[in-house]
């Protein structure tokens, strides 16, 4: 029996696979000139995967990739509904702990292998295996104990407890079904040579350039949401890694590529205008783009100073004019798409300056010193905000208006770049730093969880990066998890959603935004509940 563990320091890894992935990143190559790639759609993207097996990565390009290689269990639809994919049903026991799932039948993997019960057993038992160093697969599924084979196309799945989020967990490309031959054969491979059973196959991935697909022409098992059946429409799919957005934006335009990913808001107006080029947009659910709160030591431990800095920054003329209207700031740290966001947040800390001002003065910090920051028993107002710049280096306009209006009130914050190991060191322990900004896609609130809940520590293979322990907050949070019944879930996170605001345990900055730009040759490009782009259904035709 394989008992689950969730990687140690999942936020620590994740946090260093995107820094390395967007420094390995290479810029547009300038010699290609635009050229007719038949039936093969090229895409450009601003981050590279750092490992393809989707039980290791966390990165969202990975699982944009992996969504070509690899199927799963069930679909989730757009309204947060499950249907079925590679199993055909499923039921779940009384006590909610044993999930049963007949599965599809005349399913093949890429390498030939067919799709049995053993393939689900051992793709889940690959996900929490500590030899596999899962960066977020295995914190998705930490309620799995084990699955036992009923026969080829049953298998039984047993939870440590009630997990109302174990299904849209095996609707991600994280938990993607692998070729169990696969996992025997390639282990210690597996990143650059996964095998799945998804509509596209792996044919090579030249580091800091580009990854290549080819069409399976096998594939007859899509989900029941695909705008098509059988194989996908193109031949082949070419993802090119260009990290600067103007580079990437020029490939578009000069028809390097056929479509780009994470269009730069500044270039929106430019390519609403061509009548070659179109935008592709969709809110991302899961974790805000926000800034996590040191409440356990230094000033932010007040929480008369935590609600003081959200009242410092106009956030809806902050977001709105650096990102060009093409974000909305956020109220909560779910996004308004995840399900089970909470409306009733709205509004609850606006910009509002002069109590801000008066916050400060109730919790001692009256004096100011030359620059103009409070000060209290001689010690200025001053709140440190690392970041990376491979990794945050999106923000950081946003975080310098947002430092130049806290210092109207009197709060230093203090946005400064750090190197990878050095962000890394204060995450990992906590220490020298009282905010730092992340973000997470997940379309389920279970994400509160693994930023806030008091077991979800960085040791633990969670987010809560200060350990925070909000009785009221974990309660609220377990009572989500466990809930089946859809309007208890709404209740409990709509607790969790109010005790984060109330006691403004976070600040959430804005809500992150998937903006795909394709030429007027791309037909079909959508996306999938995650904001991901799906090419299956794509194809290429004639310029209109």
């Amino acid at each position: 029996m394989t008992k689950p563990r969730s990687s140690p320091g999942a936020v620590r890894a994740a946090l260093l696979a995107l820094a390395l992935a967007a420094t390995l990143t290479s810029c547009a190559d300038g010699s290609q000139a635009a050229r007719v790639r038949a039936n093969v759609l090229a895409f450009g993207t601003d981050q590279q995967p750092d490992c393809l097996d989707p039980q290791v990565s966390p990165l969202d390009v990975t699982a944009m990739v992996g969504r070509n290689l690899f199927d799963s269990l069930v679909e989730m639809t757009a309204d947060g509904r499950f249907q079925p994919w590679l199993a055909k049903s499923w039921t779940l026991s009384p006590d909610g702990r044993t999930y049963t799932f007949v599965l599809r039948e005349g399913v093949v993997f890429h390498d030939g292998t067919p799709f049995t019960a053993q393939a689900v057993k051992a793709t889940l038992d690959h996900a929490v295996d500590p030899r596999t160093k899962s960066q977020y697969a295995a914190s998705l599924i930490s309620s799995y104990t084990s699955s036992r084979v009923v026969d080829d196309h049953t298998v039984t799945v047993r939870l440590s407890r009630p997990d109302a989020a174990f299904l849209q967990a095996l609707s991600t490309t994280y938990l993607g079904i692998q070729s169990p031959a696969s996992l025997r054969r390639n282990a210690g491979k597996l990143c650059s040579t996964p095998v799945g059973s998804g509509p596209f196959e792996l044919t090579g991935w030249t580091r800091n350039r580009s990854l290549t697909m080819k069409r399976n022409p096998a594939y007859r098992w899509a989900p029941p949401g695909a705008q098509h059946s059988g194989p996908a429409h193109l031949d082949g799919l070419e993802i090119r890694f260009i990290t600067e957005g103007t580079a990437r934006f020029g490939a578009l335009t000069t028809g390097q590529v056929d479509a780009i990913g994470n269009v730069p808001p500044a270039k929106i107006g430019t390519l609403k205008a061509s009548s070659q080029l179109r935008l592709l947009r969709a809110e991302a659910p899961g974790a805000a783009s926000t800034a996590f709160l040191n409440t356990r030591s230094g000033p932010l431990s007040d929480e008369r100073v935590r609600k003081a800095l959200l009242r410092s920054v106009d956030l809806e003329q902050l977001v709105r004019t650096v990102y060009f209207g093409q974000y909305r700031r956020s109220w909560s740290v779910l996004t308004p798409t995840t399900p089970y966001y909470d409306k009733g947040v709205e509004g609850s800390w606006p910009f509002d300056p002069k109590e801000a001002a008066r916050l400060l003065d109730e919790a001692g910090w009256t004096g100011r010193d030359a620059a103009g920051i409070r000060t209290k028993d001689g010690k200025p107002l001053s709140l440190r905000w690392p970041y990376i710049q491979e990794v945050h280096g999106k923000i950081s306009t946003l975080a310098q208006g947002m430092q130049a209006q806290a210092k109207q009130v009197g709060i230093d914050l203090r946005w400064t770049s750090v190197d990878a190991g050095a962000f890394i060191q204060m995450t990992d322990s906590g220490r020298g730093l009282d905010m730092f900004s992340a973000g997470f896609v997940r379309a389920d609130p279970d994400i509160l969880r693994y930023w806030f809940g008091t077991s979800m520590t960085i040791a633990k293979g969670g987010g809560n990066v200060f350990h925070l322990s909000d009785p009221a907050l974990d309660k609220a949070l377990a009572e989500g998890l466990a809930g089946r019944d859809p309007a208890a879930r709404a209740r409990a996170y709509a607790k969790a959603q109010q005790e984060l605001a109330d006691h403004a345990l976070a600040l959430p900055v804005f809500v992150p935004v998937s903006l795909a730009g394709t030429t007027d040759r791309v037909r079909g490009l959508r996306f999938e509940p995650h904001a991901y782009p799906l090419f299956y259904d794509a194809s290429l035709g004639e310029a209109r």
